[in-house]
């Protein structure tokens, strides 16, 4: 039989691609794995990532990353924001984690050279973990911008919502005062107007997705209908604490929300998006603002149904005291005067935040794993192809 089988025959799009493939090369039924009028699980189409785009699931999948990227560039751009290019290679740790993946020569294929005082750099160099503080040089100097690229985290995880290589949205909106409310109006007014086009211009898709999750459609349905939930960390611990759960980690002041936290929390509101602002300083990068209270800062994330926080942001600390008194406590300040300088020789007040694309896919689309969402997943253990 010649041309190319799909997994299914759900939607004329299949159809139309098994048509406009039937001159161009054979197929062994028996051999190719994807078979007609059968349903594939995503573990099984996981198997052939050189394949899976010739599948119902994920050539739509496919279609809808390109119009949610299209979607996200335009929003940036009718709101004033330039469109920046950050680094990949780093010398910087801009989360402090130390979750990175070092870079070094190689002399031949499989011969990584020493290079232990960065010789080639004249410093160690990183994969980029965000691109935020070069999009902040960038924005002090002219207007609001925005980054899109690829990020990288050598977190040792398996976990349905962790990728070793992912995409982040990263914006930084100058003259923001220290109060959180518009750049949680700014995160919000994206998410809706990202999701609004998707279901306007991949109707098809977006049902292909929202048939197999009826849940899903429900709460992304509402979410675009009604402004976003918000409670601070505190109310959040206090909700949690109040629950009648068995959290397998106690919710406690002072340490980070953990998965099942944030599922409890979403559920709570009523199975929506939340945002959860100010945090304990302790769990905050050292460029979030202070509050007044002395004891968290002006911080937020975005928890989104399934998946949990799929945004994380700040005001930025524009006082060049509370700054070096943050870098001091983390150790980092001989590293990161450049970053004082940012203040040194004049700031605005600005703040920022980073999306995962992927964790905003997989949340609105209802896919249960991070690593369905993407082409080419690099994760521990992988990097197919």
């Amino acid at each position: 039989m010649e041309g190319l089988l799909v997994e299914s025959s759900h939607s004329g799009q299949a159809v139309e691609l098994l048509a406009n493939t039937l001159q161009l090369g054979q197929c062994n039924t028996q051999e190719f794995p994807f078979k007609a009028r059968q349903t594939h699980t995503p573990d099984y189409i996981r198997q052939f990532p050189h394949l899976r785009a010739r599948t119902q699931s994920f050539s739509s999948l496919l279609r809808l990353r390109d119009t949610a990227t299209a979607l996200i560039h335009t929003f940036f751009r009718d709101n004033g924001f330039i469109n920046v290019h950050t680094p990949i290679l780093t010398s910087s740790d801009c989360e402090g984690a130390g979750e990175l993946f070092s870079v070094k020569p190689c002399r031949e294929e499989g011969d990584v050279e020493e290079d232990e005082e960065g010789e080639f750099f004249g410093c160690k160099a990183y994969l980029t973990v965000s691109g935020q503080l070069h999009a902040e040089a960038i924005a002090c100097g002219m207007k609001s911008v925005y980054t899109f690229g690829p990020t990288f985290r050598a977190e040792r995880s398996h976990s349905s919502r962790h990728l070793s290589e992912f995409y982040m949205i990263e914006a930084e909106k100058v003259f923001l005062s220290s109060e959180l409310e518009p750049l949680l109006n700014l995160v919000e007014d994206l998410y809706k107007y990202t999701v609004e086009g998707l279901l306007r211009e991949r109707e098809e898709d977006m049902t292909f997705y929202h048939e197999q999750s009826q849940s899903t459609k429900e709460w992304v349905m509402k979410s675009l209908s009604r402004p976003f939930l918000r409670m601070t960390y505190s109310e959040a611990v206090n909700a949690l604490r109040a629950a009648n759960a068995n959290f397998q980690f106690e919710p406690k002041w002072g340490s980070d929300l953990k998965s099942e936290h944030e599922r409890y929390l979403t559920h709570h509101v009523g199975h929506c998006p939340l945002f959860v602002t100010d945090y304990p300083v302790t769990l905050k990068p050292f460029y979030a603002r202070q509050n007044s209270d002395g004891e968290t800062v002006s911080g937020m994330d975005l928890l989104l149904p399934g998946v949990g926080e799929a945004v994380g942001g700040s005001i930025r600390e524009e006082r060049e005291e509370s700054l070096q008194a943050a870098l001091t406590r983390c150790g980092m300040l001989e590293s990161y005067q450049w970053y004082m300088d940012l203040r040194r020789f004049g700031t605005v007040p600005h703040g920022g935040f980073g999306l995962g694309f992927e964790r905003l896919l997989q949340a609105v689309l209802g896919v249960k794993h991070i690593r369905d969402v993407t082409p080419f997943p690099r994760f521990l253990g992988s990097c197919d192809m």
